[in-house]
Formats: C-alpha cells, sequence, structure tokens
C-alpha cells in the first residue's frame, strides 16, 4: 500500500532495474578480479547473466540478442586480426635479428629500463594512440617492451596504464569528433545543438570540449610516468622498491611535462585532432637527447633492472597463487628476458644498421597517420579515403536495427601485416625464417581467441539491450539514471566512473561517449553547473576506463605471449583508474562549483583528503623498506 503512489512505484522500479543492469559487470569484477579467474573461464558466465538479463527482465527479441551477438563475434574477429598483425611483426623482428639491434638502440638512449618504459609507453604509445586509436598502442608497445626484455606482466601493465591521457584524443580525435559530436547531435546535427547553446557551429563546442579535456588530462596526467615508474620499481625490481621509482620523479615530471604541455597547446590551437599525436612526438623530441645525456636520472652508473626469475616466483607466490616462477615470464621472452637481466647488452653485436632494424616502426606511425589524417591535412587524401571507403557493411542483421561495418583495409592488423611483409623484404629474411614467424602469431592468436570471442559478444548484448518489450533504456543508461539520481549535487565526482564503466565494457571511449554524452550534458543542466565541463568529465573519464578494459587487456596479453592472468592485471589497472578518475572527478567539482560554493568546497576537500591518505601510504612504504634508504630519497 506504501507504494501506491505512481512516482514512487517508478522509483523503486528504477532503483531495481539500476542494480539489475549492474549485475554483468559485478560478475566479470567477482570472477576475475576477486576470484582470478581467467577471461576464458569468466567471461562465459557475465556472457549468460547478460543473456539471462536482456531475455528475461529487458524482455529483449532473441533474434536482437543473436544479432548483438553476431555483431559481438565480428569486433572480436576484427580485434584478433589486430593481434595476429601486432604478433607477426613482433616474431617477423625476432627472428630477421632486428630485436637485437633495436635493443642496442635503446640501450644507447638508456640502459635504465625506468627511462625505456618511458620513452617507449609513455611517448611513442602516445603517438600510437594518437595516429590510430583502438587499443593500437598495447599492439604496437606491449610486444615492442617484450621484446627489448621486459617480463611480460610489467609490459602488459604499463601498456595499460597509459591508455588514459592520450585516449581521448586517439585516432585523430575519434573520441572527441565523432563520439561526443554523435552523442550531442540526439535527433538533429551537432551543428543544430551548438546553434541552441549560442555557438556559431559544432565545431565551436567541440573546440571548447576539447581544450576542457586535454586540460583536465594535462594535470593528473603529470603523475602519470612517475606512476608508471613506481609500477615497475615495486613489482618487478630485485628489491620490489618504492624508493628506486620515487627517485626518478625529476625525470618523470620532466618526460610527462614534455607531452603534456604541447597537448594542451595544440588542443588550443589546432583542436581536438592532434594532441595525443603531436604530444607524443614533441615529448621523444624532448626527452630521448636528454636520456642519452643521463638528465635527471640517478645513478647513471648503476641503470635499474629487473629482477631475476627466482625473486620474480616469489612475487608470484606472495601476491598471487596462480603465478608460478616462469608465468612471470612467456615462454617466448623468458630466454631473451634471462638473457637481458644477467648480461644485459654485453658485448651484443648487430651486422644491422639501426635506420633497417626500426624502419618497421617508422613504416607503422606513418602508414597510421596516412590513413587516419582529417580531411583538411591533404596528404594523398584521395588514396586515405579509398583505403576507409573499402568497407564490408553490415545492415540490419537477422531483420533488427543492429548494424555493423568492417573495414579491412583501415584495420591496424592489415597495417601490421604489410609492414611484416615489407621487412621479410628489407630484412632479406629467409623464407623457412618468416614462416616460423607466422606459426609463432597465428599459435597465439589462438589462445587469445577463446576469451575474445565471449567478451565482445556479452559486451554487444549489454549495449544493445534496449529494445525490450518492456520499453527500457539499454543497461548502461539504466545503469546510468540510476547513479545521477544518487549523487544529486555530487554528480562530478561520479561522471568520471561513469565514462570509465562505459569504457571498460564497450573497450573504446569513443562508444562511451556515444552512449552517455548526451546524459552527462542533461545531468549538468539539471544540476545547474556548465554542462561542457561534465561532458569533459565523461570523455576524461572514459579514456581512463581503457585502463581495465577486459578485453584491451585480453589482447594486450595475447601480444605479450601471455594467456590467462587477466584477473592479475586488471587488479594493478584497477587501482590506477580508481585513483585517476576520483582526482579529475574531484577536480571537476571544484571547478563547476566554484562560482557558488568557492575554489574551497567538497571537491577540495577531496582532494586534500586523497593527497594526504596517498602521502601516508608512500611514507609507510619508504619506511618499511628502511630508514636509511628514506633519508635518501629526494620527495618533491
Amino acid at each position: 500500500s506504501r507504494l501506491s503512489d505512481a512516482p514512487q512505484v517508478r522509483r523503486v522500479q528504477s532503483t531495481f532495474l539500476a542494480i539489475a543492469s549492474l549485475l554483468p559487470i559485478v560478475s566479470v569484477a567477482w570472477f576475475l578480479v576477486v576470484l582470478r579467474w581467467p577471461a576464458s573461464r569468466a567471461m562465459p558466465i557475465a556472457y549468460a547473466v547478460a543473456i539471462v538479463l536482456a531475455l528475461g527482465l529487458w524482455r529483449v527479441p532473441g533474434l536482437d540478442v543473436t544479432a548483438a551477438s553476431l555483431k559481438g563475434l565480428v569486433i572480436a574477429g576484427e580485434l584478433l586480426y589486430i593481434v595476429f598483425g601486432s604478433i607477426l611483426l613482433l616474431a617477423t623482428l625476432r627472428h630477421s635479428g632486428a630485436l637485437d639491434r633495436i635493443r642496442l638502440v635503446f640501450h644507447e638512449i638508456s640502459p635504465d629500463r625506468r627511462v625505456q618504459v618511458v620513452v617507449i609507453a609513455w611517448l611513442f604509445g602516445s603517438f600510437i594512440e594518437g595516429s590510430a586509436g583502438f587499443g593500437t598502442p598495447a599492439a604496437v608497445a606491449v610486444p615492442l617492451l617484450v621484446g627489448l626484455g621486459f617480463p611480460p606482466l610489467a609490459a602488459i601493465v604499463s601498456g595499460m596504464i597509459i591508455q588514459s591521457v592520450p585516449v581521448s584524443f586517439g585516432a585523430v580525435g575519434t573520441p572527441i569528433m565523432v563520439g561526443v559530436a554523435s552523442g550531442l547531435a540526439g535527433s538533429g546535427t551537432i551543428d543544430e545543438f551548438a546553434t541552441g547553446m549560442g555557438m556559431p557551429d559544432g565545431g565551436s563546442l567541440l573546440w571548447l570540449v576539447g581544450v576542457r579535456v586535454a586540460v583536465l588530462h594535462a594535470i593528473a596526467g603529470t603523475v602519470v610516468p612517475l606512476f608508471l615508474i613506481c609500477v615497475l620499481t615495486r613489482g618487478f625490481g630485485a628489491r620490489r622498491s618504492l624508493i628506486e621509482g620515487l627517485r626518478m620523479w625529476r625525470f618523470a615530471i620532466l618526460a610527462a611535462l614534455a607531452m603534456t604541455v604541447p597537448y594542451v597547446c595544440v588542443a588550443v590551437w589546432l583542436g581536438p585532432e592532434f594532441p595525443s599525436l603531436l604530444g607524443g612526438l614533441i615529448g621523444m623530441a624532448i626527452v630521448i637527447p636528454l636520456a642519452r645525456r643521463g638528465f635527471l636520472i640517478p645513478d647513471r652508473d648503476h641503470p635499474w633492472e629487473f629482477g631475476d626469475s627466482a625473486l620474480s616466483e616469489d612475487l608470484s607466490e606472495r601476491e598471487d597463487h596462480s603465478l608460478r616462477g616462469g608465468d612471470w615470464a612467456s615462454s617466448q621472452a623468458a630466454s631473451e628476458h634471462a638473457t637481458s637481466t644477467t648480461s644485459p647488452y654485453q658485448g651484443a653485436e648487430s651486422s644491422m644498421a639501426a635506420w633497417r632494424a626500426l624502419a618497421p616502426y617508422l613504416l607503422i606511425a606513418l602508414l597510421l597517420v596516412f590513413t587516419r589524417q582529417p580531411p583538411w591535412l591533404h596528404l594523398g587524401s584521395e588514396v586515405a579515403g579509398w583505403i576507409k571507403s573499402v568497407s564490408v557493411p553490415m545492415e540490419n542483421l537477422l531483420g533488427t536495427t543492429i548494424s555493423h561495418k568492417v573495414q579491412p583495409l583501415y584495420s591496424p592488423g592489415t597495417i601490421f601485416v604489410v609492414t611484416s611483409l615489407i621487412t621479410f623484404l628489407l630484412h632479406r629474411m629467409t623464407l623457412p625464417n618468416y614462416t616460423r614467424a607466422w606459426r609463432d602469431a597465428v599459435g597465439t592468436t589462438l589462445r587469445a581467441s577463446t576469451a575474445l570471442v565471449v567478451t565482445v559478444p556479452m559486451v554487444q548484448v549489454f549495449i544493445n539491450s534496449g529494445s525490450g518489450a518492456n520499453g527500457w533504456d539499454a543497461m548502461p543508461i539504466v545503469l546510468a539514471s540510476g547513479a545521477s539520481r544518487l549523487a544529486g549535487e555530487f554528480w562530478p565526482l561520479m561522471a568520471t566512473f561513469l565514462g570509465g564503466i562505459g569504457a571498460a565494457v564497450a573497450g573504446s571511449n569513443t562508444v562511451s561517449n556515444m552512449m552517455f554524452v548526451l546524459f552527462q550534458f542533461e545531468v549538468g543542466q539539471r544540476i545547474g553547473v556548465d554542462p561542457l565541463w561534465i561532458v569533459a568529465l565523461q570523455a576524461v573519464g572514459g579514456a581512463a576506463g581503457n585502463t581495465i578494459c577486459v578485453h584491451n587487456v585480453v589482447a594486450a596479453s595475447a601480444v605479450a605471449g601471455l594467456i590467462g592472468k587477466e584477473g592479475w592485471v586488471i587488479r594493478r589497472t584497477l587501482w590506477f583508474f580508481l585513483n585517476y578518475a576520483l582526482v579529475i572527478g574531484a577536480i571537476g567539482y571544484v571547478i563547476v562549483w566554484r562560482e557558488s560554493a568557492g575554489w574551497f568546497n567538497v571537491g577540495s576537500l577531496v582532494l586534500l583528503l586523497w593527497a594526504g591518505y596517498t602521502l601516508w601510504c608512500i611514507h609507510r612504504v619508504v619506511r618499511r623498506e628502511g630508514q636509511d634508504a628514506a633519508h635518501q630519497v629526494d620527495l618533491p
């Protein structure tokens, strides 16, 4: 009788549906992260939960569920093609001998692994993200790190962590230029939407959003390289020392600013297409010459190196009983890693010229930029347009409204395969060696397929659940609505988490923006703040969500030759995502409520509490590592 009031009934119903829509995500977290199951076992359960909810509660027609699953299988095939291409290129370089020469090149920049991870993952990864996006940095940087002797788990975690700051402007600005533009267009166009806000056109609106996104990322992104280094030294070093990471704080801040300052300037002057691409490129031009001179690098005579396999086994046993000894390094990289750690680069010689060894990666970068250039650049735009236009449309699958389009020539996988073929000729490989490279790539890709062919269909069923007979919104929208009602005026603190969850589930910042950006804009209007800042928080959170995306982790694990440890990786990157989303959300809260509540408000309090707790945790770890070592650290 107490529920006889219709509005109250609707509130109870919406709360119940929000909780129900959370179940697929909770099942993924429980089995994959808490119970540490491999994705090949955890994701079928999550898929089953999504299907039961779609058919039983949302009453989605069986044909729609089947069509969504088919679309997921096609997308999984596209991801596996990218995985195959990246593994093929790495195997080609290994069997041609180029990998030994590339090791020497990076050793000449700096033999210190902390410097190498910043140059390759943070700077080169940002450039690749700006060029291609869609998980390509992991497909390029992770196998390169493994090939240089990084433990595969360290390479995977590093490749996932950097998929945060550059992602909002990945693939020449696609998350903003396509994701935000499509999301805000609604039933009309982005120009109509902007005109209604008093702006000349949609480009002005996207420019404003892009500048806000760049500023937010630059503030929090300043500590990302230092966080990345500390993850390596604490998790994979011989002494598992946080101090060895903190000693690099000057170099890490330099590397961060070398990327983020140009990143913001490009967003202001050129718009959303090139911040990540040019930020990473300019950052490499600044940092690599300084690293060669040992600028701001402590202990230059004793470069930091990973621990040996015995210490790695001990770490595995302490932190994750599913990791044992050899699992710390993949079967493909184990021997190389052992060589590099016992006698790194000593006496290493290679007859191959450095330019020839590095040419495949330079070719990848050029092809990515060429095929993904904005229309106004006009660098062979007719050929680039033709490459993108070659597509296999899949309209109205099984008679539903679900559609998809495959662009085989535009896929990064094709670029990897073409580069591998060119490398075969450029490096004058023998046919038996090149055949072995193909055999390695096919075998590793098949091992990764088990998880991906279930993960992506689950995502598609979750996203395409809005066609049910009950007339309810799709599960992600229902979840977002429930969260906004709960948060109220504190929504800026939650906006980044919603964007992150959307990207983690969908595997794309662009898709997350398409799903949620109009909702985020309307919430901003409802609570009386500048809605463009809420949209920016959505875009930043969506970028950070890539660090915990299951199928991104599966793909990165595959290219590193390590399958089945996805939960271990996500447990490490989850802390990064939670901290990043919280800090950005708190900064956003300070900004949007500064006029009515002043600069010191709830957001400021959250930032102070976060900073205090973080420093306390660092102090505890440093003190545990020894008072003498603690006094040697120059903390900022």
